[in-house]
């Protein structure tokens, strides 16, 4: 497909109408979130106008939770004729459903730091000045009471 100059962008022209680095474009190519670009004489990239929007929509989509990985599959999909928006809407519910068990997580690890405060406040105010109150220390103490072992306070990222 043969754009005319004045609509093609180099790839520094598409970074900076994206918001984005010239290394950034180099690496949505590279990837496959971006077509390859055609090359001029000289060897430059030489992108279609409509590459803007693309940037700009993967920069959106990597802003609610989708990663590069899934994007390049999506728009490889959609590059190729394909309708990839079930995958796509599939993916953003898998998106909401990890950030509800990080909320959780977070209001779990809230509720625990609250007790944690509690304890160390009594600990403070029966340490004499220049004593040391041990307030670190007494985390093992708090996370032997409590049943929960040190690595469950935040959820694992999925692979």
């Amino acid at each position: 497909m043969v754009q005319s100059r004045s609509k093609a962008l180099r790839s520094g022209s598409l970074a900076k109408a994206a918001g984005v680095s010239p290394d950034t474009i180099r690496h949505y190519e590279r990837i496959g979130v971006l077509p390859r670009a055609s090359r001029t004489e000289a060897g430059y990239r030489i992108y279609p106008a409509g590459a803007v929007e693309r940037v700009l929509v993967v920069q959106r989509a990597l802003r609610i939770g989708f990663t590069l990985a899934e994007l390049a599959e999506v728009l490889k999909a959609r590059d190729a004729g394909g309708a990839p928006c079930r995958r796509v809407y599939q993916l953003a519910q898998a998106k909401l459903k990890g950030i509800e068990a990080d909320i959780e997580a977070l209001k779990r690890t809230e509720r625990y730091l609250t007790k944690v405060l509690s304890d160390w406040e009594q600990r403070i105010k029966r340490t004499g000045p220049g004593q040391k109150a041990y307030l670190l220390h007494s985390l093992t103490e708090a996370l032997k009471d409590a049943g929960t072992p040190a690595h469950t306070f935040r959820r694992k990222k999925e692979s």
